[in-house]
């Protein structure tokens, strides 16, 4: 699903205080992400370029550029090339617990919706025995590929390799939480390993995210046990980048 795009960009009723000693690109940043945040833009949207909006609101072409590195910088537009600068949906901030994509998109109000774009049951692939854990060559895995979206959004292709003693069938995963599925089961999810890292996309990811070549992302791993030690699952997700953050608290 791709984002929604204005045939035409935007043009928005932005009043500017000259007589105010916040900095007029200080004043067109924050009327743009007013917008971006009441709906009057939502993601996939042009906005009207730089040099129609600063004869408009008779201002330098300088501090139009300024305004949109703000939001740029804030994760909330993108310019492209050919296209202009195009809203971005809200940015998804994670802390680094243990935790669900599905479960943080609910808690900072969002609407997650998730597609199944595979799913096979057999032998560890050579991912999953070189992710570190003590696995029997001979041990079956269920293998489940995920698009996850955020208000109907591309945000992450999300790749899981459970035990195949867990039974998860296709039809379980119909609601997309797979957390909130293991949890009914009465597994309690303990402890993880996790590394991070950005690289460039593939064409496959690019085209099932709605991105264009080259693109950037967050590619994370996660080796996950339960409170009996036993090895529950192995996640390797890919995040569009400019929709994306981990924050981690470190202490000396």
């Amino acid at each position: 699903m791709l984002m929604s795009q204005s045939a035409e960009p935007k043009q928005l009723d932005i009043v500017l205080d000259r007589t105010s000693p916040i900095p007029l690109y200080h004043q067109l940043a924050h009327a743009i992400e007013a917008a971006i945040t009441a709906g009057e833009l939502v993601p996939g949207d042009r906005l009207e370029n730089e040099l129609s909006m600063t004869s408009r609101l008779g201002l330098a072409r300088p501090t139009a550029r300024q305004a949109i590195a703000q939001l740029a910088r804030k994760g909330l537009v993108v310019r492209k090339r050919g296209v202009g600068t195009q809203v971005l949906s809200r940015q998804i901030n994670r802390q680094a617990r243990l935790s669900s994509l599905y479960d943080d998109l609910v808690a900072s109000g969002r609407s997650p919706q998730t597609r199944l774009l595979s799913y096979e049951i057999g032998e560890a692939r050579p991912e999953v025995l070189s992710c570190g854990a003590d696995i029997d060559p001979g041990t079956n895995f269920i293998t489940i590929k995920r698009l996850r979206l955020a208000d109907g959004v591309p945000l992450a292709i999300m790749v899981n390799h459970l035990p195949d003693w867990l039974s998860i069938s296709e039809a379980d995963l119909a609601d997309g939480a797979l957390y909130a599925l293991l949890r009914s089961r009465g597994i309690n999810l303990r402890v993880a390993h996790q590394t991070v890292s950005a690289r460039l996309m593939t064409a496959e990811e690019c085209r099932l995210l709605s991105d264009h070549q080259p693109s950037a992302c967050m590619a994370t791993q996660r080796v996950v046990y339960d409170d009996t030690g036993r090895l529950i699952e192995i996640g390797r997700h890919v995040y569009r980048a400019p929709h994306y953050s981990l924050d981690v608290s470190l202490v000396p």
